[in-house]
């Protein structure tokens, strides 16, 4: 469907990107914008033959958001021993929707967990590995 649809299409805009670029001053930002296009043309199009690949990077971009959102508020962090610390929070809580896990049902078991589980076995609370438990502990799926 890709191929039928986007195909042309995707001819199209190459041929058009082509025949413009040697129209514009070769300093221009618009040509610089059209060689960096046609200098990646190949993975720009490989969705079109892909069906695995995206079309876009909508999800990774959505994952992002609260990134972009919250970076003002963590300028109040209080020191860059804090910032490390809500980066930490923050990666764990991006691990846990990663497996599919409820970030609150996630800190809630780990919190519950670390004060007696050994630190050679860290390991084990982490999202990854956590996900095992959401067969015994279904309050820890996402």
């Amino acid at each position: 469907m890709r191929q039928a649809r986007a195909g042309p299409e995707l001819e199209s805009l190459h041929e058009w990107l082509h025949k413009t670029v040697t129209t514009l001053s070769k300093k221009s930002e618009l040509a610089k914008a059209i060689r960096y296009a046609l200098s990646n043309w190949t993975a720009l199009t490989r969705y079109r033959d892909d069906g695995r690949l995206e079309a876009d990077n909508n999800a990774a971009e959505r994952a992002l958001r609260a990134v972009a959102l919250g970076r003002k508020n963590w300028l109040f962090a209080g020191s860059d021993d804090g910032g490390e610390r809500a980066a930490a929070i923050y990666t764990l809580v991006g691990t846990a929707k990663l497996n599919e896990l409820n970030p609150e049902a996630y800190l809630r078991h780990v919190l519950e967990r670390i004060a007696d589980h050994p630190i050679n076995r860290i390991e084990e609370l982490l999202p990854w590995n956590v996900v095992l438990a959401v067969q015994t502990a279904p309050s820890l799926a996402a």
